[in-house]
C-alpha cells in the first residue's frame, strides 16, 4: 500500500531537502519525488511571440488602453452562467 507526505520545503546549502514528519519512522524506506515549482511568468515568456503578446497587454492595463469591461450581468449573460 502506498501513502504520500507533501510539504513545500526550500532547498537548503548544497541542495539539501529536509524533510520533517513524526509519520517517517527511522529505517524506513521511501521513495523521494522532486517536483519543482516553475513560475508562470518563465513559462509565458519563452517564447518570442509570447513575450511580445504579454508586454502588450501589460502595457495595455497600465495606459488603461484596448480593455474590455462588464458588468457581472452581461458575464453571466455572455457565458450563459446560471447560479
Amino acid at each position: 500500500m502506498l501513502s504520500g507526505i507533501k510539504q513545500q520545503v526550500v532547498v537548503g546549502k548544497d541542495g539539501k531537502i529536509e524533510i520533517q514528519t513524526s509519520e517517517l519512522v527511522e529505517g524506513t524506506v521511501v521513495e523521494v519525488i522532486v517536483l519543482i515549482e516553475q513560475d508562470t511568468t518563465d513559462y509565458l515568456l519563452c517564447t518570442e511571440a509570447n513575450r511580445h503578446h504579454l508586454m502588450t497587454a501589460m502595457q495595455n492595463v497600465q495606459t488603461k488602453t484596448n480593455l474590455v469591461s462588464f458588468t457581472p450581468e452581461e458575464w453571466n449573460e455572455e457565458y450563459n452562467i446560471r447560479s
